[in-house]
């Protein structure tokens, strides 16, 4: 077979179009310093993972001075290293050894809000009611006889109201936690910093930036606030409910203004630097924060909200490539992140079970099948990696990981634990550390126990426990990434008309095609030469459930 691998090297400025990123969360990947915390030392250290697994980039999820309020995305100081993880001459030394290997280096960048600790705000919090130094900030007075309520009905996405008040009486908004206080973008103070913090990255070689809530930035902060009258704070909910844009805080208009400041200093770079918007809205929205001149892709999350269901997901498939191709942008697609239960649970889940729900029951209501789990996520992603545009990983899931759904409350971190009051359970258990090793207090994590507990099954989903392992979840990754970049010709697909209902059956070129069984019972392959499957094929010529396989 000719060789059409995409060409992703430093020369050629569409490098994302069709690459692997990597997700790496710093906290919880390799902890180098034995202080039970993930640190920039150990992710360099294990950069050779990434390398054998053959990934293109790798997206460092917040690695900077943070409270950890809300993991790390609760930022003190955007162009610096929190010293628990490192410093800047370890992150420079990672981002060399990054490159050494081939791996393009992006980063996060958040945007919509600080810690209560930046500089910034505790100035403000000095500065009192009308100074300029609240101005950085959302500050109003509160409603009532006193001010005692909250200047609007505004919800934090992370439950309750999204305004806490302060000492002097005004309040402040925080669409997220209250240690995470909303920034102005009507303040010209605020973009500079912002376009400053861009180039310092750029300058330091860093290839991209994942943009975080990135439809959250600019606000209609006109008096008197608007009302929501409950819509409801995520921006799934509540922006089919007002006309698009139009919403008080979420993917208003004026948001693609600074997005098109921010293209001119990427595109200042050779090759330009690359963004990848995390926007939670409808298709056609989404596609407006993909376009050039902006920041050129954005995270399409239907792929990972999608049932397995045949024609939900033939659906989502098809309008994602539209909304793509619409943009100029090439599509994204992802199965599990720091924010979602790990698609090796989530996706046997019975239908209409309520995620937050059954990590609230410790993963026992229902009880989940984890061999049927695994082997559907490898379904998932062998079928994700044939899709064209780029694909996101989330580290671990390389290694088939399950949720760890049982998580003492004792232990938790996530502040939607207590926002909620005890209702939602949070995050942690897609945060786990990683098992690197099967014995030792973190399965090699580091010297001693992680910052949160991993369970014993862990040992058996270890890296040294996979690393050349026929049919082993990590060797099934490895094999479909090299085989991927060979295969790799165009960003369109067939879909073969005459497949049955509950299949997946789609050309990528002439030379080769992706079929899946999501349905119940096994079903004839096509002709043609197998080149790689999810699960082992009974007699090489039937395709049992919840299998992929690539075709010749």
């Amino acid at each position: 077979m000719a060789d059409l691998s995409p060409d992703l090297s430093s020369r050629n400025p569409d490098w994302w179009r069709q690459a692997v990123v990597y997700q790496v969360y710093p906290r919880s990947f390799a902890d180098a310093d034995g202080d039970g915390l993930g640190d920039l030392r150990g992710v360099t250290e294990r950069l050779g993972h990434l390398s054998s697994l053959g990934v293109d980039a790798l997206w460092l999820s917040p690695f900077y001075p943070s409270e950890l309020a809300d993991g790390g995305y609760d930022v003190i100081d955007p162009r610096g290293v929190d010293e628990r993880l490192g410093t800047l001459d370890d992150f420079d030394a990672l981002v060399g050894e990054a490159h050494r290997l081939g791996l393009k280096v992006v980063v996060d960048i958040v945007p919509n809000h600080t810690s209560h600790l930046h500089r910034w705000f505790q100035e403000a919090l000095r500065a009192g009611p009308g100074s300029a130094a609240r101005e950085r900030y959302v500050f109003r007075p509160g409603r009532g006889a006193r001010g005692e309520l909250p200047p609007s009905d505004w919800q934090s996405v992370f439950g309750g109201s999204a305004w806490r008040r302060v000492p002097d009486g005004e309040w402040y908004l925080h669409l997220f936690a209250p240690g995470q206080p909303d920034l102005n973008w009507d303040d010209e103070e605020v973009r500079a910093d912002f376009r400053a913090t861009l180039r310092f990255w750029s300058d330091r070689g860093v290839d991209g930036f994942r943009v975080d809530v990135a439809h959250g930035l600019a606000k209609d902060l006109t008096e008197p606030l608007r009302d929501i009258g409950g819509i409801g704070a995520t921006g799934e909910q509540a922006l089919p409910l007002v006309p698009p844009g139009s919403h008080p805080y979420w993917d208003r208009d004026e948001v693609h203004e600074i997005y098109r400041d921010w293209r001119k200093i990427f595109d200042a770079y050779s090759p330009p630097r690359t963004a990848v918007a995390e926007a939670w809205v409808p298709g056609a929205r989404r596609a407006l924060y993909a376009r050039p001149d902006e920041l050129g892709q954005a995270f399409n999350f239907e792929y990972l909200e999608a049932r397995w269901d045949a024609e939900e997901l033939r659906d989502v498939i098809t309008a994602s490539l539209v909304t793509a191709r619409a943009a100029g942008a090439s599509a994204t697609w992802v199965l599990s992140n720091h924010d979602v239960v790990r698609h090796a649970s989530r996706l046997v889940l019975p239908a209409g079970t309520d995620p937050a729900a059954w990590l609230l029951s410790g993963g026992t209501a229902p009880a989940i099948d984890p061999a049927a789990g695994l082997r559907r996520a490898r379904a998932a992603t062998l079928l994700m990696l044939a899709l064209p545009g780029s694909a996101y990983l989330y580290q671990g899931e390389e290694l088939g990981l399950p949720e760890v759904a049982d998580l003492p409350t004792e232990v938790l971190q996530d502040p939607i634990w207590e926002q909620t009051g005890h209702v939602r359970k949070g995050r942690d258990g897609c945060r786990v550390p990683l098992p690197w090793t099967t014995t030792g207090p973190s399965y090699g994590f580091g010297p001693g126990p992680g910052w949160l507990p991993q369970p014993a099954a862990f040992a058996a989903y270890a890296v040294e426990a996979q690393a050349g392992t026929e049919g082993s979840t990590l060797e099934l990754y490895r094999s479909a990434l090299r085989l991927r970049r060979k295969l790799l010709q165009g960003e369109t697909l067939t879909w073969t008309p005459d497949a049955p209902a509950d299949v997946l059956d789609f050309g990528r070129t002439e030379t080769w095609r992706n079929v899946t069984n999501l349905g119940t019972g096994p079903v004839a392959l096509p002709p043609g030469e197998v080149l790689l499957s999810s699960a082992p094929l009974p007699d090489g010529r039937v395709l049992p459930p919840d299998t992929t396989v690539w075709l010749a």
